[in-house]
């Protein structure tokens, strides 16, 4: 999906900022859903306006209270629907033709309930339309920002402890668990500027959300809960823009079915799933990955500090040798880089400390505890001479001991004041009061070192995706005209050697004669294969013949296809054999396209044959994409020293096969949605300067809709 051409909707200020606020279907009791919100603001300070409307009441919590939107004193800029939802369409639509900028619709029953309540909501959506308002909802716990007071919601989690207000922004798809990660982000002292969840998004979508976080100065780091995700070009473009902004955002996207499983003949689409998409665009968008709740809100926290080192690398300080060991493990699991120490430094705090361990992680031991300088010195060292952009501190239970925090704390404090751009981690045991007093100098704390190392991981990530430009244009492939249904494999390669896609160099041939003088052409030895339009793995039905030598061989191969075909599919459509030329010498490739229902046309990359099947080691990366993408799709795979010249084999032709690789993504753009998928397996990329060329070519296409 493109991100371009998105149609306009009204902007949702209102949402977030309200001066004044409707609450239809106010109650007097602060514990019904109709009174939190009232009761909520009142506590919290909310500076506005608060209009209670119910028929039955003169005063609500205190508050005047009015009959029906009509009656309102004033129009609000933002309304509260709390009523039953065979009354929402008319209160929408009074709401709307009186100008409410918004509305935040909590009734259930509508489009997850099934037609009828579907039919409701489309209809509540467009009499909000025809004045311009927007609907956050329906079924929705709705929006909170601590930052104002302003609690458009009846999120029953803040009983727990009411959020504080930060520069920590939560977006989520659903409202319970919207409200628990309020509720953990509360509890970890995270400081929030909103919470939004959006229900069922008839109107206001994710990427809306994310978007109006993204441009809120009082945002810095959005923490993102996705379900499902139903209109991709607007989050694409909220999360391209927060990249822009260098906000970071941290997702945690649940839900693993596979996708496509009805293209099951498309290799493509059997190995990409929900999952490996969703991985690839977001790491393409610059955004971090959580698997839970306690990760996306340890990245998030740290992400406050606002330092994203570009080439990261962790220096570690500790006083336990066992926790080193447990910090490194951490650290390589995730590719995060622990450099030793320059040996001329190592050399001098061996002077200082025999038995110390100063390689990195520098083990300054418990030695400390008798000479404080030691841990001055050691960690100097550490961060003049290692050069580290993070560096994580272990200190345990040592950082809350009275007899040690104080002299601990003011060490440690000098040294990072004394360098700002570095990232500063501590994992400590200590009392909540200590820890604040670690966190307001600067550091962020952790108890588990290894929840430290993934947090720290993940702002060199950010860095990175920062730091990157805007690399280099994809190919250009006009619009093209598939055919009317699923071509055979000569036609396939036809079409996409239109698009710079070479292949070897191979005829179709409908008798055995004309595949003779075929072979003679393209010189022996020859690739047989059975020519089908219906037959699209055909090496499974004994469909491939390799190795043919000669003339005679070549008669009989086609007849011995011909008969492979018949009995393993008699209702085929059998167009001939292809003679192409056997290609030896190089590594073999898949390429793939699959049609993603969200995202578009996706493309792979990995090794072929039994790699792909077994290993899959393969990588996606939205469509289209220059040749620099590609070379670094190439080199991510985990096979690719295969490909770059491991164990004395030479380098294969990189730059041929991102080429074609690109070409390939331009060409799936280009082709449309009846395009569901292609397979180029194998490619054969041959020694560098001697090309890349598709050996087998496989095009499923949805039919030509009827006129």
């Amino acid at each position: 999906m493109t991100t371009s051409g998105i149609n306009a909707r009204p902007p949702l200020d209102a949402l977030l900022r309200p001066r004044s606020v409707a609450i239809i279907g106010a109650s007097d009791d602060p514990l019904r859903i109709g009174g939190r919100p009232i009761a909520y603001m009142r506590s919290q300070g909310f500076a506005g306006r608060i209009l209670p409307v119910n028929p039955g009441r003169d005063t609500i919590q205190g508050l005047a209270a009015y009959a029906s939107v009509e009656a309102l004193p004033e129009t609000p800029d933002v309304a509260i629907v709390a009523v039953a939802a065979r009354s929402c369409v008319q209160v929408v639509a009074d709401l709307a033709a009186r100008g409410t900028g918004a509305a935040i619709v909590f009734s259930a029953g509508f489009a997850e309930s099934g037609p009828e309540g579907e039919a409701a909501e489309r209809a509540m959506v467009a009499a909000a339309r025809r004045h311009g308002m927007r609907v956050l909802g329906p079924n929705s716990l709705g929006l909170v920002n601590p930052r104002n007071g302003f609690f458009g919601s009846f999120v029953s989690s803040v009983e727990l402890g009411m959020p504080h207000a930060g520069r920590v922004a939560i977006v989520s798809q659903s409202g319970a668990y919207g409200g628990h990660i309020l509720a953990a982000a509360t509890a970890a002292g995270i400081g929030l500027s909103a919470c939004a969840m959006t229900g069922n998004e008839s109107d206001v979508s994710l990427g809306e959300v994310v978007r109006m976080m993204v441009d809120d100065d009082d945002t810095d780091v959005i923490a993102l809960y996705s379900e499902g995700i139903r209109e991709s070009d607007r989050l694409i473009a909220a999360l391209e823009a927060a990249r822009r902004q260098r906000k970071p955002v941290v997702m945690m996207k649940v839900g693993r079915s596979a996708a496509g499983s009805a293209a099951a003949q498309s290799h493509t689409a059997s190995i990409a799933g929900d999952d490996l998409v969703i991985d690839a665009v977001l790491t393409e968008l610059g955004v971090v990955r959580a698997r839970s709740t306690e990760q996306m809100l340890d990245i998030a926290r740290l992400a406050t500090r606002r330092i994203f080192p570009v080439d990261n690398a962790l220096g570690v300080i500790t006083v336990s040798g066992g926790a080193g060991v447990i910090i490194c493990d951490a650290a390589d699991d995730l590719g995060l880089a622990v450099p030793e120490m320059p040996a001329d430094t190592q050399a001098e705090l061996k002077a200082l400390l025999p038995y110390a361990s100063p390689r990195n992680p520098v083990d300054v031991t418990a030695q400390f505890l008798n000479d404080f300088s030691l841990l001055s010195r050691f960690t100097e060292t550490l961060v003049d001479r290692g050069g580290y952009p993070s560096v994580l501190g272990f200190f345990t239970y040592t950082a809350g001991m009275p007899s040690v925090a104080p002299r601990l704390r003011a060490e440690l404090r000098r040294v990072r004041e004394r360098h700002p751009d570095r990232l500063f981690v501590l994992s400590v045991q200590a009392s909540p009061e200590q820890i604040r007093g670690y966190e307001d100098d600067g550091f962020c704390v952790f108890e588990d070192p290894s929840r430290a190392v993934l947090a720290i991981d993940a702002m060199g990530r950010y860095g990175r995706a920062f730091a990157a430009g805007p690399g280099l244009p994809a190919p250009v492939v006009p619009p093209l005209r598939l055919p009317a249904r699923t071509p055979d494999e000569a036609e396939a390669k036809r079409l996409l050697a239109a698009a710079g896609i070479a292949s070897a160099p191979e005829a179709a041939c409908a008798t055995a004669d004309l595949a003779v003088a075929a072979a003679r052409g393209i010189g022996f030895p020859v690739v047989m294969k059975i020519l089908s339009p219906d037959i699209l793995h055909k090496s499974e039905i004994g469909g491939v013949l390799l190795d043919v030598g000669d003339e005679d061989s070549v008669r009989q191969g086609f007849s011995t296809l011909l008969e492979h075909a018949a009995r393993a599919a008699p209702a085929a459509r059998i167009e001939g054999v292809l003679v192409a030329r056997q290609l030896s010498g190089g590594v073999e490739c898949i390429l793939g396209i699959h049609r993603d229902p969200v995202f578009g046309p996706m493309a792979m990359f990995g090794l072929g044959g039994l790699f792909v099947e077994v290993m899959k080691d393969v990588v996606f990366h939205r469509c289209p994409f220059g040749p620099d993408v590609a070379e670094r799709m190439i080199r991510s795979i985990q096979g690719a020293p295969l490909l770059l010249g491991a164990r004395g084999r030479p380098p294969v032709d990189i730059d041929a096969l991102a080429r074609m690789l690109s070409q390939l993504s331009a060409f799936a753009v280009a082709a449309g949605p009846r395009l569901q998928s292609i397979d180029l397996n194998p490619v054969f990329a041959m020694p560098a300067g001697h090309g890349a060329y598709a050996v087998d070519a496989v095009i499923e296409i949805l039919p030509e809709p009827m006129p």
